[in-house]
């Protein structure tokens, strides 16, 4: 090569880095200052050229995606919802007078292409615009279709979570009722007034009084710090006074002197209430803490979208705040409580639970994301499961596992042996809201198969009169697992 051409070329790879290093400072580091201007309409005009990603189910159904309207430069993307309300709550809505909730905000820079900042400055400089990353999501279509249609059915609000327990894939988060986000430009202040609220995801932003689920929190943590064995033996008869307040198994049935395997297949109040007082607040709170209680699950939703599980006292004007003593011990330990201190837990905690059970005691940390796909066909992201918490022992989890599946087997969710091919480990709760009018919350966490667990769930539905968690949320949970297990 001449002298001539090699500094033509010189000159011109340095015009190149002034260009690339203008436009960086300009649609980077002035991005904010430029956008604060409220006279500059620039980015409101950009964001409705940018394709964003399409979101699918993980066997390929379209979940969200992005139209073309409008021709020439007069073009924008419109985002469209092909499920409808099926996938509402958990996935959300992006529109640009709407803004944006959900899924869709978490993954806002994946879906809009930002995370790449500097591609897409190559991509404006080549006269391209800018386009999203597609997501491969974990969700199950068929079994979100079913979860939802039972919801309905039982004809009171609630929701259903399933988690893969060694991988944390979230393969169902159904809430209902729920909202279609095609609608939401049109009818957004219709769907902020609905009554029960529909914009509400009552798997993770919720939380409500988990009953005799949580018993498997108070046993795992006196089995793993050493407290107790399950041979450990209480006089279980009822009542019992606890705190100056008489305490009453379910029914008012006798037990007698029992051990905690008789006490969890049978969900004997009077035990676990003993048993939570000698673990202790402080033991039980440390337990709480490596199972996830006390902070947001980590789930990609937006944080104003989460809310964190753990016991809460009253606050005034109606509200709560979260505590760490001066609450009763013993109803807490049952999953109840009292104005100085209630558990509360959302589903999606209640899911994890069970899931670190069935994972040999090792909390993964849920993700709703299977792949990331760059607009050029690229795999950039694959679901690479990761431990968010060693939480108990394998032999605790081993414990655990049979006593939950002596639940299924013989006791308060027998009705339900024999629906799981590979059999199934579960808790039964039944949370109790109004006891003069029977008035209980049903709850069911369960995993299958036994031996060797894929999935884990966790159902609640609003509270009825006479309502049971083995007969009201139990048929639910094990029609979920059938249809993921591929049995139903």
């Amino acid at each position: 090569m001449n002298v001539p051409i090699r500094r033509l070329l010189a000159v011109v790879l340095i015009l190149f880095a002034l260009l690339v290093g203008f436009t960086s400072n300009w649609s980077v580091f002035d991005a904010s200052e430029l956008e604060a201007k409220t006279e500059n309409k620039r980015p409101l005009f950009e964001a409705q050229q940018i394709k964003r990603g399409k979101i699918t189910t993980s066997d390929g159904q379209v979940i969200a995606n992005s139209k073309k309207v409008g021709e020439n430069e007069n073009y924008q993307y419109v985002r469209r919802y092909p499920k409808g309300s099926l996938f509402g709550n958990p996935i959300g809505y992006s529109f640009i007078t709407q803004g944006t909730s959900g899924f869709e905000r978490a993954e806002n820079a994946t879906l809009t292409g930002e995370e790449n900042e500097f591609i897409s400055i190559i991509d404006q400089i080549r006269g391209q615009q800018r386009q999203g990353s597609d997501i491969v999501t974990t969700l199950d279509a068929s079994a979100q279709q079913l979860a939802t249609d039972q919801l309905q059915a039982s004809g009171r609000p609630g929701a259903v979570v399933a988690i893969e327990p060694s991988t944390g894939a979230v393969r169902v988060m159904a809430s209902t009722p729920g909202f279609d986000p095609n609608t939401v430009p049109e009818d957004q202040d219709q769907l902020n007034k609905a009554d029960p609220p529909v914009l509400t995801n009552r798997a993770i932003q919720d939380a409500y009084p988990p009953g005799s689920t949580f018993k498997v929190v108070t046993a795992a943590a006196a089995l793993d710090s050493g407290t107790a064995t399950p041979e450990q033996t209480y006089d279980s008869s009822s009542p019992q006074d606890f705190s100056g307040v008489p305490l009453a198994n379910a029914g008012g049935e006798q037990f007698g002197v029992i051990d905690m395997r008789t006490a969890l297949t049978n969900s004997v109040n009077t035990y676990f209430a003993q048993l939570g007082e000698d673990v202790g607040a402080d033991t039980l709170l440390e337990y709480m803490d490596r199972f996830g209680f006390g902070r947001d699950p980590e789930v990609q939703l937006p944080d104003d979208q989460k809310t964190p599980s753990g016991i809460f006292a009253t606050a005034g004007k109606g509200g709560f705040k979260q505590v760490d003593s001066g609450f009763d011990i013993a109803r807490v330990a049952i999953g109840q409580g009292g104005e100085e201190g209630q558990i509360l837990a959302t589903v999606t905690q209640m899911a994890e639970v069970a899931a670190t059970i069935a994972n040999g005691g090792k909390l993964m940390k849920p993700t709703f994301v299977q792949q990331v796909v760059d607009p050029d066909g690229r795999v950039t992201e694959e679901l690479d499961p990761e431990v968010q918490s060693d939480v108990i022992s394998e032999d605790t989890a081993s414990e655990l596992t049979d006593m939950m599946t002596s639940v299924v087997e013989e006791g308060t969710a027998e009705a339900l042996s024999g629906t799981v091919p590979g059999g199934f480990a579960g808790k039964t709760g039944t949370a109790e809201i109004n006891i003069e009018q029977d008035l209980a919350r049903p709850w069911f966490i369960a995993f299958a198969p036994v031996d060797d667990p894929k999935i884990a769930v966790a159902v609640t539905t609003d509270p009825c009169t006479g309502c049971f968690g083995g007969t009201d949320a139990g048929p639910i949970a094990t029609s979920v697992m059938n249809e993921i297990l591929g049995g139903g």
